[in-house]
């Protein structure tokens, strides 16, 4: 349920992997963050070199930062001292502990077919009424289909359509989407989607 070429690809690249696109993810980070209480319990999954952790931190909520690949952990911790720990998205195994969960630009990493049970996983480990943030870089006409990108990475290149109605079978309610256009890190750009959704109480 992870790929392995992917996670090669981010264990040699953390060496030199850098933040260029930091303003912008916090851009969607903030207003993720003013929906949470003071202190919320996060899980980040995807946290890469950690400059999400550090401005979860120095916002002041409790967080509990994920990576799957070794490398990228390192750095993250070395570089921000966020308490990092490795973790692949199939071994997501909490029940009901975190008040958010926040995964960006991560998740368009697996394959289609093994987004709904880690989606599950995800709805499972938060708290009832917690919320999810995800992105996703889309397909388009002239690459519909997923696969690998220039750099070897894969991309599910879901379409929004589509996005909704797996959170939506999951058993989330979606409370914000955002679309955008932004540079991937292979060079090309690409249509995104961005959700905010939030687990049932019941």
């Amino acid at each position: 349920m992870s790929d392995s070429a992917t996670l090669a690809y981010y264990e040699r690249a953390a060496p030199r992997y850098t933040a260029s696109s930091a303003q912008d993810r916090h851009q969607l980070l903030d207003p993720f963050l003013d929906r949470l209480a003071p202190g919320a319990e996060i899980l980040e999954l995807g946290c890469g070199i950690g400059l999400d952790s550090a401005h979860i931190l120095k916002r002041g909520f409790t967080l509990d930062a994920t990576d799957g690949a070794a490398a990228m952990v390192r750095k993250a911790n070395e570089r921000f001292d966020v308490g990092a720990r490795q973790m692949r998205f199939d071994e997501l195994a909490a029940v009901e502990r975190y008040d958010a969960i926040w995964a960006h630009a991560c998740l368009h990493h697996l394959p289609r077919a093994d987004l709904p049970p880690v989606i599950a996983r995800i709805s499972r480990a938060l708290k009832p009424g917690g919320l999810h943030f995800a992105n996703y870089k889309l397909g388009d006409e002239e690459h519909p289909d997923e696969g690998r990108d220039t750099t070897g990475r894969w991309s599910s290149l879901p379409t929004s359509d589509w996005l909704d109605a797996l959170y939506g079978e999951v058993g989330f309610m979606i409370e914000h989407r955002y679309s955008y256009n932004a540079a991937s890190t292979d060079g090309t750009r690409r249509d995104w989607y961005a959700l905010t959704v939030r687990k049932g109480t019941q």
